[in-house]
């Protein structure tokens, strides 16, 4: 499995976990919402913590490329 997620994106993966976590114990996690919302949950913090998402894989979106791509122009300029 090639990484594909950025850490831009992993630290939006991770805080929108967070919101769903949130959100399913707002509604309570045994209800239809909750349960859907830890499983997105779940999701995105597996996504986040293993650089890979298969959608993006699936559509040829590779955050990670465009991270390292605008680091190096950034060393380049200094």
């Amino acid at each position: 499995m090639k990484k594909t997620v950025g850490s831009n994106d992993r630290v939006i993966r991770i805080v929108l976990a967070i919101l769903a976590v949130v959100l399913a114990f707002a509604v309570g996690v045994s209800s239809a919402l909750g349960i859907v919302a830890l499983i997105v949950a779940a999701v995105l913090l597996v996504t986040a913590l293993s650089g890979f998402c298969p959608i993006y894989s699936l559509f040829r979106i590779d955050t990670l490329s465009a991270d390292r791509g605008s680091k190096s122009s950034h060393r380049v300029a200094h």
